[in-house]
């Protein structure tokens, strides 16, 4: 499984980047806002960071804006994944950047039915909004777990990413099931390799070597 992380902040990019190697990078408007800096700027930065897809979304909801959109941000760098959402014009802009070998990010997804529309498209990778789907009572495992039995099945070649993760816990699930992605917020890297055993031992080693 690789492993994404969710943010548009550079130096939060480049600090994990030294201890965890980034397999991508996801913004969205909203973290996008979060720093002070031009957008288009901001994507060539993060892309000369780390070695992988950089997903950057469209603010326009026409599919003939998106196409504009979706064009000058693929032309930023070729690491860069274009968003989009998962609405029928959004479909329609991944068919024509699918024709135009354009990568594309297939955003909000909340159920199998729509991964599969997305496949359909020719989108590069769907992402399934784990977190927002616990939030409203429904196991958005779940819905990762039938996107990758119905993609399996079919031999198709959309990739899964798994998206909104709360916890450690979707993570876990998420390499069991077998997802290809996950794209996961700065702090949940530390908390990762976080256990109490491993703090008592080094506690009780140091303590041993006379450090303590």
């Amino acid at each position: 499984m690789k492993f994404f992380i969710d943010t548009a902040d550079i130096h939060q990019i480049k600090e994990i980047n030294q201890w965890f190697p980034l397999d991508g990078v996801t913004t969205n408007p909203t973290l996008v806002a979060q720093v002070e800096q031009e957008h288009h700027h901001l994507i060539r930065s993060i892309s000369e960071v780390v070695k992988g897809p950089v997903s950057a979304e469209v603010l326009s909801t026409s599919s003939e804006e998106m196409l504009k959109e979706a064009r000058e941000l693929a032309g930023l760098h070729s690491q860069v994944v274009v968003k989009l959402p998962l609405t029928q014009q959004g479909l329609i802009t991944t068919r024509i950047l699918s024709k135009e070998n354009i990568p594309t990010n297939l955003t909000l997804c909340f159920s199998a039915l729509q991964a599969l529309a997305a496949a359909r498209a020719g989108a590069t990778f769907v992402s399934i909004f784990v977190g927002r789907l616990d939030d409203i009572g429904i196991d958005g495992m779940e819905i990762v777990s039938q996107v990758i039995h119905i993609f399996s099945h079919y031999q198709v070649d959309t990739k899964v990413l798994v998206a909104s993760v709360r916890h450690v816990s979707h993570l876990l699930a998420a390499a069991e099931l077998g997802a290809d992605m996950v794209t996961i917020p700065p702090a949940l890297f530390s908390q990762m390799i976080q256990h109490p055993l491993t703090d008592k031992g080094l506690t009780q080693f140091l303590k041993s070597a006379g450090r303590l």
